[in-house]
């Protein structure tokens, strides 16, 4: 009964990757963050695919945590969630704001 509940509700269980393709995974991912709300529904569907795609990214509070919010706003532009902040191996940093778009990245690049 609850994997039928989970299968209507969009749950499904994470991927599954060989070890040293996950630890590149987490080392990629490391050096990204979402800025987000815990209630924002566009922040669940994010996550959800985080936890699909078996990813290791940050979960900032926007909302509880000042810090937090006044990166958003100062770095990012908007205080606006979802957020995914990239790192890139460059140094350059990307601020990623519309769930549509963030799912679509976290798909293309970490989907198997």
């Amino acid at each position: 009964m609850l994997d039928i509940i989970k299968k209507l509700l969009g749950a499904a269980a994470p991927i599954q990757r060989s070890m040293d393709v996950q630890q590149q995974v987490d080392e990629e991912t490391r050096r990204f963050s979402l800025y987000q709300f815990s209630a924002c529904s566009y922040c669940i569907k994010v996550r959800r695919v985080i936890k699909q795609l078996d990813l290791n990214i940050e979960y900032r509070d926007a909302a509880n945590n000042q810090l937090w919010k006044q990166a958003l706003i100062r770095e990012g532009g908007l205080y606006q969630t979802p957020c995914l902040r990239i790192e890139h191996l460059d140094g350059s940093v990307q601020w990623m704001y519309e769930s549509a778009d963030i799912i679509r990245y976290l798909k293309r690049h970490y989907s198997i």
